[in-house]
């Protein structure tokens, strides 16, 4: 039977996990409001992108 400290810390784990869920799909949607909001930054960071993963060497 685990003790109290182990359920605790798997709580604790499971609350960030959660949490972090939550920022991350939250800042998912800022991003896609700022490119909708802003097209031609969206665009121009897109281009920036891609010429760093072509550039890119494995």
């Amino acid at each position: 039977m685990p003790d109290s400290t182990d359920r605790s810390a798997a709580d604790r784990d499971d609350e960030r996990r959660r949490k972090r869920a939550v920022f991350l799909r939250e800042m998912d949607e800022a991003k896609a409001l700022r490119d909708r909001v802003q097209p031609r930054r969206a665009r121009a960071n897109r281009m920036r992108q891609q010429m760093r993963m072509r550039t890119f060497r494995w």
